[in-house]
This record gives C-alpha cells, structure tokens and sequence, in this order.
C-alpha cells in the first residue's frame, strides 16, 4: 500500500503563496529597484558634471557645442585648448564599422548554421565555445591585438602603422561576436518548427529553407542582435585604446591611426583638473555615449518585442 501524498500546512502560506517564493519574490523586487535606482543616480551625476558646458559662460569660452563642431582637432592640454569632436567621431565611426563588418556575417551566419545545419552533437558544442568567447576579458583581446594582430596584419598588408582602426576593428569584432551569434541564434530557434515543415513539404532545400523562410521570420531578432553588438562595440574602451593607435587624427582611412570617444574618456579622466572645461567636456562625451548606447537598446528592445508578436500572432 503507497503512503499517502501529504501536503504543506496552510500556515506556509500568505495570500495563496509560500513564504519562501514570497521572500523570493521581494528580493528580486528590491534587486530591481536598487538597479534602476543606481542607473538613475549615475545618469543625474554624469548629465550635472556635463552641464557647464551648456550653463556655464566661463566653460563655455574654451568649450561648447559650436566649439566642439568648428575646432578641427583635439588637444585639450595645449596652451590654446581646442576641443574638436570630429576626430573622435570618425574615430568612433570607422572603429565600430569595421567591427561590424567582421562580426554580423560571422555572427548571423554562425547562428544560421547552429540553429538549421548543424547535427545536435556539434550544437551542443559550438554554442558554449562562442559564448565562452564573451567571458574574455577586453583587456585580453587589446593585448592580443597589440602583440600578435598589429604585427600579422602589418607584415601581411604592408601598412604604414601597426595599431590602426582595421586592427582595432577586427579586435573588436571578437567581442562582438558572441552577442550577434546568441541573440541570433535564439531568434532562429524562435521559430516555430512548422514554417521549416512547410516549406520542406513545398520542395524547398534546407538551405533555401533558411535563407527564405527562417531567417525572414526571425528578421527581426536578428537585426536586433546586430543593434546589440553596435550598442557593446560603441562603447568598448579596452580594445580600441591598446589596438588603435589612440592618436585624435581626422582620416577617413581605415589604415591611420585613430581615437574613440569611449578611449578618450578612460586615457584622460585620470589626469584632467576637476571642475575645468576639460573636465566638463569628458563628462559631456560620456553622456553622449551614453544617448548613443541607450537609443540602440531601445530599437533592439522594440525588435526583439515585434518578433515576440509576430511568432506569437502565427
């Protein structure tokens, strides 16, 4: 004769719910609260730290908006201060797009392969190597980039200087991977199994099967994925500050040397005088970035949640 199955007193439970789901329940609250609470305080700081350089008459005869457009270059501690943005913009912009280059057909075209081609086996082996690859360090890859890439590269293609936006760019693709590769693949399994079903029963390839069917229907996600990996590659610091040069030159060539914004802040907040126009424009760069990050994440997060509709809706 079986025991009969017992159960919990009542007075486990508060509400309909057990004590310690409750406590659960709360403390991730708590957690989320003091999250959002913190990413509050550190915008209110970095925005009151930038605000001389719109309010401030003083700050603003060595720096302010007109003077970041006009100045044509960077050098903040000259006897004549000059503070030109461009540098640092096309710096920044040649950086991320060549990282972007590398990293979204790799990325998109890896997850593609693991989601639709790739035996159980192998899948189940690619997917935690490549996330394995986000755990490293960006430390590591800059110094793998300054060492072994710059040197490579420099012998192969014959260029002017070892560190420049290409080598920069391609370390950086290799930071960027990981997250295109993740949210891409996990789009494409998204999917329901009977848009393959179907078009398999049409006649349709595998390949042609993924390359008109599932990556369309997972468009959305995937292009969130790419937005992501922009988001991680605008801001990354370590990488682009050991493996680009760091020199503020306004060249439109991959080839040159070249400084990002995220770069400039991390070499110079060290050294900069508290409360001057250097000081403000540092903390004016960072809230720039931090407008540029936040709106990428926002269109990630408004295509992540239309490919959430979408495939619930089928």
């Amino acid at each position: 004769m079986t025991k009969p199955r017992t159960f919990p007193p009542l007075s486990r439970f508060r509400g309909g719910r057990p004590r310690g789901e409750t406590a659960i329940v709360g403390a991730l609250k708590t957690n989320a609260v003091l999250a959002i609470l913190g990413l509050v305080l550190i915008i209110v700081f970095v925005m009151k730290e930038a605000l001389p350089i719109l309010l401030d008459p003083e700050t603003q005869r060595e720096a302010s908006l007109g003077r970041f457009l006009q100045a044509p270059a960077w050098q903040p501690v000259s006897d004549h201060p000059r503070y030109g943005l461009l540098p640092l913009i096309v710096g920044t912009l040649k950086v991320t797009l060549v990282a972007m280059a590398f990293a979204m057909p790799i990325g998109v075209l890896a997850a593609v392969f693991t989601s639709e081609f790739a035996p159980r086996r192998l899948r189940e082996a690619i997917k935690p190597v490549v996330e394995l690859l986000a755990g490293i360090p960006s430390v590591v890859l800059g110094f793998f980039a300054l060492v072994v890439m710059a040197s490579w590269l420099n012998s192969t293609l014959h260029l002017g200087t070892r560190l420049n936006a290409l080598n920069a760019g391609i370390a950086l693709s290799l930071a960027v991977i990981p997250t295109i590769f993740t949210v891409s693949e996990d789009a494409l399994r998204a999917v329901p199994k009977s848009f393959r079903e179907a078009a398999l029963a049409l006649g349709a390839s595998r390949w042609q099967t993924a390359w008109f069917v599932t990556l369309p229907a997972a468009a959305a996600g995937v292009s969130a994925a790419c937005l992501l990996g922009l988001a991680r590659a605008v801001g990354e610091t370590m990488i682009v500050l050991m493996a680009s040069g760091n020199a503020a030159i306004l060249s439109g060539s991959v080839f040159d040397s070249a400084r990002t914004l995220s770069a400039t802040i991390a070499a110079e907040m060290a050294e900069v005088v508290f409360g001057s126009p250097h000081y403000a424009t540092l903390f004016f760069l960072g809230g720039l970035l931090f407008v540029t990050t936040f709106l990428v994440n926002m269109a990630a997060g408004v295509l992540v949640d239309r490919l959430r509709r979408r495939l619930g809706g089928s």
